[in-house]
């Protein structure tokens, strides 16, 4: 029995049920400039928990995901967060309720997505409340999102790909912000 419940092989005879935290936009505290890193339709439990690593090394205020196609508190998503599932809010939501939570606070959006108007990341001003939207590898953002934020960026390519991984794109976006708070 315990071996059909274990997630995986080899867990020394250990096994612990939990209630995840829930956390809501509504009793997310937030800081006078708050970072926010949203994530939209994230399917990768690996790529979720990347980000949640990223999120506590930045000390961003939350990982926000719209409309997730995974548990948040999936084991895959935990293990690649190293823990950070736990030391990072974060909040399942609707794109709806996001975009007007937003506007209520005055948080900026910024989309990632390659795009005609999309300007190069190191010309934005991250210093103010700030959301850094993402899509899927996949598909990238729903073009509802995309439309609704308030400018689209772009991590300029120089090599023959068009696109990086979704944890690494965020990363890099992440730590700009991090930079330009700090200077």
């Amino acid at each position: 029995m315990f071996e059909k419940v274990a997630y995986r092989e080899g867990s020394d005879g250990v096994l612990a049920l939990a209630v995840p935290p829930r956390l809501t936009l509504e009793e997310l505290p937030l800081p006078a400039a708050p970072l926010l890193l949203v994530l939209e339709a994230v399917e990768k439990p690996g790529n979720l928990g990347a980000i949640l690593r990223t999120a506590d090394a930045a000390q961003a205020t939350a990982v926000i995901v719209c409309d997730p196609r995974t548990d948040l508190f999936n084991p895959n998503a935990i293990r690649s967060s190293i823990g950070c599932s736990f030391t990072v809010p974060t909040i399942a939501t609707t794109r709806d309720e996001l975009l007007g939570w937003c506007r209520r606070h005055g948080i900026r959006t910024y989309a990632a997505a390659l795009t005609e108007r999309a300007v190069a990341y190191t010309t934005c001003d991250f210093r103010g409340p700030t959301a850094l939207v993402m899509g899927t590898e996949a598909d990238g953002l729903t073009p509802a999102l995309l439309q609704a934020c308030d400018q689209t960026i772009i991590i300029p390519m120089r090599g023959a790909i068009d696109s990086l991984n979704v944890s690494t794109a965020t990363a890099i976006l992440t730590f700009e912000a991090v930079r330009q708070r700090e200077a």
